[in-house]
């Protein structure tokens, strides 16, 4: 198998069968699995994690406190204000659904699903959706779309600016799906390529194979735990950006 072969085997969602529902047809792949594996997790597992009163488990129930209140405090109060409480649902569903897809993408046979576009593509219109609505909500229709423009433009530069300034608002949603996308591809495509180094020198020779293998491995070693440590950063950064674009289109000034 090629080096092309194995970046798409680990990379490229693998549809294994579709499924017709009227006019729609929808593929069953592995990407779809393991966001169903998060959502099994985030539905049914963590609540009786969290409801559970054993002393064995209380360190895993003190780590989630510990990320809730921290998004809380760090990431939606400074952003949205007193009004953030009623969004830490979707924060911390957020934050939780895409660290999730990280981890068991770490796991052996697991895939990363924030690999494939469509689903952070989908991550980001969920984005673009409560930007807009939080903005509504706290502003008005009129109001929320009359400040897109900053104030104080003067009146023949507004055709020109608004549509430029709805432009911006989908880029923004735009960046958030490339940024988590490429992020979590890249660290795969460096494991893959450290892996088919010792095949690359193996073909060469086999001592230089052997003598290339130790130092592949620990190279991978190395980008797993860095990738374990990438796996809460990214998510993180999603949120963060989240409530960042959200708090603009609430308190426009």
């Amino acid at each position: 198998m090629g080096l092309k072969e194995i970046l798409e085997h680990h990379i490229v969602d693998h549809i294994w069968s579709w499924v017709n529902l009227g006019p729609l047809r929808l593929p069953i792949s592995k990407h779809l699995l393991m966001m169903g594996i998060a959502s099994f997790i985030l539905l049914v597992f963590l609540p009786l994690l969290i409801r559970s009163r054993s002393k064995a488990l209380a360190p895993f129930r003190s780590i989630i406190e510990i990320i809730v209140l921290f998004l809380r405090d760090e990431v939606v109060h400074p952003n949205l204000g007193h009004k953030g409480d009623g969004y830490m649902g979707y924060f911390s569903t957020l934050f939780f659904f895409i660290l999730t897809l990280h981890l068991i993408g770490l796991v052996p046979f697991g895939a990363t699903a924030t690999g494939n576009l469509a689903v952070t593509a989908g991550l980001a219109l969920t984005t673009f959706a409560l930007i807009n609505f939080a903005g509504i909500r706290e502003q008005g229709v009129i109001g929320y779309f009359s400040h897109i423009v900053p104030k104080g433009v003067p009146g023949w530069l507004y055709p020109l600016l608004f549509p430029i300034e709805l432009i911006g608002m989908l880029t923004k949603a735009f960046a958030l799906c490339i940024r988590l996308f490429a992020n979590m591809i890249a660290g795969h495509i460096v494991i893959l390529a450290f892996i088919s180094f010792i095949f690359i020198f193996g073909s060469l020779s086999a001592i230089v194979g052997f003598g290339v293998a130790p130092i592949s491995v620990g190279l991978v070693l190395f980008t797993l735990l860095l990738e374990l440590f990438v796996a809460f950063l990214q998510a993180y950064v999603f949120v963060f950006l989240t409530a960042i674009f959200t708090g603009a289109a609430m308190h426009p000034h």
